[in-house]
């Protein structure tokens, strides 16, 4: 299975990369965010020499109870870190890492695509196909997420018969709709969008059952770093608390097919991936 990323590739099965997450906002629900540029910059540089093969950045917060900043405030907040990247992968050691960007406003996505991204971390669910279509354009990788209504509003009271087959089906319309504007199959990444719209035993059944979704043959991300739902099984209120289960969450996911695995604590899931990885395959 191949992934296409402007002008990377990366070819599956191979061992699951890890994503560090870098916050320009001052609302992130574990308070790991800044809007201090030089604090994003500082952080990126760090997750890359711990071993994160990609950095996602993102400068609005997904937390349903603060409102959306403007799209001029994401560009300003994003731009600098963006045009930045290149220099901090270098400095990093670590050249040849890929730069994802965490927004999901058509209106964001096509002031930041230019600039140099190549994989843009649509949370919004692509309800509608422009946002696939800047992708194409630019050579861009979408991750479509798996979610319900408008980013940024509470979707509570979701029911689910078989949240898998749900996601399963999504998936097959978003692909579909995707390809239809004019971005190839292998330049997609599937995310099942742990804590969105989704309750605890959703989440665990998603997580219990990963596997069957690498049937749709796309790389799978799983986003479950300090999520809500390891507060719920460990009784832990503090996000900051939650790596041990991070990991824990981690290692189901690569045993079920993960490919990608979205983290806070990038130096713990490195060290996680290095043992999981030679017991679930046939490298060393």
């Amino acid at each position: 299975m191949l992934l296409r990323a402007r002008d990377h590739e990366i070819r599956f099965p191979r061992r699951p990369m890890v994503m560090g997450i870098v916050n320009i906002n001052d609302d992130s629900f574990c308070g790991d965010g800044s809007l201090d540029p030089q604090q994003a910059i500082m952080l990126a540089g760090q997750q890359l020499r711990e071993g994160a093969e990609i950095i996602d950045v993102g400068a609005e917060s997904a937390r349903t109870n603060r409102g959306p900043i403007s799209v001029e405030e994401e560009v300003a907040r994003l731009r600098p870190f963006i045009e930045a990247f290149p220099e901090i992968a270098n400095a990093a050691g670590m050249p040849e890492a890929m730069l994802s960007v965490n927004t999901w406003r058509a209106e964001v996505v096509k002031q930041v695509l230019p600039l140099g991204v190549d994989l843009l971390n649509d949370m919004g669910a692509l309800p509608e196909a422009s946002n696939a279509g800047y992708c194409a354009e630019h050579g861009t990788a979408l991750l479509i997420m798996h979610s319900v209504g408008q980013p940024k509003q509470p979707h509570r009271g979701e029911h689910y018969p078989d949240v898998v087959r749900e996601v399963e089906e999504f998936f097959t319309r978003k692909l579909q709709l995707a390809e239809n504007a004019g971005l190839e199959r292998d330049r997609i990444v599937l995310d099942p969008g742990i804590d969105f719209a989704k309750d605890r035993d959703d989440n665990l059944q998603l997580l219990r059952e990963l596997n069957r979704l690498t049937a749709l043959q796309r790389p799978i991300l799983l986003p479950v770093s300090r999520k809500t739902v390891i507060g719920e099984v460990l009784d832990l209120e503090n996000p900051l608390d939650r790596d041990p289960g991070t990991i824990a969450c981690a290692v189901t996911g690569i045993m079920r097919g993960a490919a990608i695995l979205r983290v806070h604590n990038v130096a713990a899931t490195i060290s996680a991936v290095k043992v999981i990885d030679p017991i679930t395959s046939n490298r060393n």
